[in-house]
C-alpha cells in the first residue's frame, strides 16, 4: 500500500540486513537518511544503499541500539572514516569503545543521547526508550516526522509498559520476532543458550510478538516489519503466519488495514514509501 499522509515529502524504510548475521536499517526522505545500527561491513552497506538509490554520503547519522557486534560492526569505520555522527547512550558508547572487534575508535563522531530525552536530526524528532536485553544497555527508537511516526524495538527480552506506549503511538513499526518456541525447544542449541534466549533479557518469540500485537494494535498502524529472525529457530513464513493468524483473530485485516512484512537475514528488503 502507498500512503499520502504528508504529500509534500516522501519517506522510506528498508532493511539492509536483519538478524544475528548483522543488523542495519534505513529511514530517510529524498534528500538524506539515517541508519539504525551498523552491524554489517561498510562496503555491503554502501552497495545495498545504492541498490535503492541512496548514496552513503547522504547518511546524516547512525543510531545504535546496543553494543553487540551484530549491531556495531561498522560503527567505528563509518564514524571516523566517513565522519557520520554515531548516536548512542553513554553505556553503549562505552561498550563500543571496549569491544575488541572494533578497529576504529570513535572520537569526534561520538554523540551521547539519553533515554526519554528527544533529540532532533533534520526533520526527524527521535526519542530513545529502554528495551530489556542482556547487553550493556539497549535502546528502542521512536521517530516523529511530518505527521507520521515510526517505532523500532529489536533484541527485546520482554514487553514492558514503555515499549507498549511507543508501539501504541506508531504508524509504522519494526519489532523483533526472533524464534519459534517449538523449533527452539527441539533444536540443537545447548540448554544454557536456550535459557538465555527465553530469559526475559533475550529475545521475543513469534508467539509473544503475535499476541502482543494482536492485543495492543494501534488503530493508525499501517506497516509492521518483523525483524531479527533466528537462522536456526525460525523461518520467514512461520513468523509471518504466526503474527498474521493472531491479528486476523482480532479482526485486523492484513493487507488492507496493515501491511505485514518480514525482514530476512542478510538480505536487502524492499523499499517501502509512506
Amino acid at each position: 500500500m502507498q500512503y499520502e499522509l504528508f504529500p509534500s515529502e516522501r519517506f522510506s524504510f528498508f532493511s539492509l540486513s536483519s538478524g544475528s548475521c548483522g543488523n542495519c536499517y534505513y529511514l530517510g526522505n529524498t534528500n538524506y537518511g539515517i541508519l539504525i545500527d551498523a552491524g554489517i561491513g561498510p562496503r555491503v552497506i554502501k552497495k545495498r544503499l545504492a541498490e535503492h538509490g541512496v548514496e552513503l554520503t547522504s547518511i546524516m547519522a547512525i543510531l545504535i541500539t546496543h553494543d553487540h557486534y551484530d549491531h556495531i560492526k561498522s560503527a567505528g569505520y563509518l564514524g571516523e572514516k566517513m565522519h557520520i555522527p554515531v548516536y548512542a547512550t553513554k553505556e553503549v558508547h562505552r561498550g563500543i569503545a571496549n569491544s575488541p572487534m572494533i578497529r576504529h575508535s570513535l572520537n569526534g563522531s561520538t554523540v551521547y543521547i539519553e533515554k526519554g530525552t528527544p533529540f532532533q536530526i533534520e526533520d526527524f524528532k527521535i526519542t530513545p526508550f529502554d528495551v530489556p536485553h542482556d547487553s550493556i544497555d539497549n535502546s528502542g527508537y521512536f521517530f516523529e516526522f511530518g505527521n507520521q511516526t515510526l517505532t523500532l524495538a529489536t533484541d527485546v527480552g520482554a514487553i514492558t509498559d514503555e515499549i507498549t506506549h511507543y508501539v501504541g503511538r506508531a504508524n509504522h513499526l519494526i519489532i523483533e520476532s526472533n524464534y519459534d518456541e517449538e523449533l527452539l525447544h527441539k533444536g540443537r542449541y545447548p540448554y544454557h543458550l536456550k535459557q538465555r534466549i527465553t530469559s526475559g533479557t533475550g529475545h521475543l518469540s513469534n508467539r509473544q510478538t503475535a499476541e502482543f500485537l494482536a492485543n495492543n494494535y494501534p488503530s493508525d498502524l499501517r506497516n509492521i516489519w518483523l525483524c531479527h529472525l533466528s537462522g536456526d529457530n525460525n523461518h520467514p513464513e512461520l513468523a509471518y503466519e504466526t503474527v498474521k493468524e493472531q491479528l486476523v483473530l482480532k479482526g485486523i485485516e492484513v493487507g488492507k488495514q496493515v501491511d505485514l512484512h518480514v525482514l530476512e537475514r542478510n538480505i536487502l528488503s524492499a523499499k517501502v514509501e509512506f
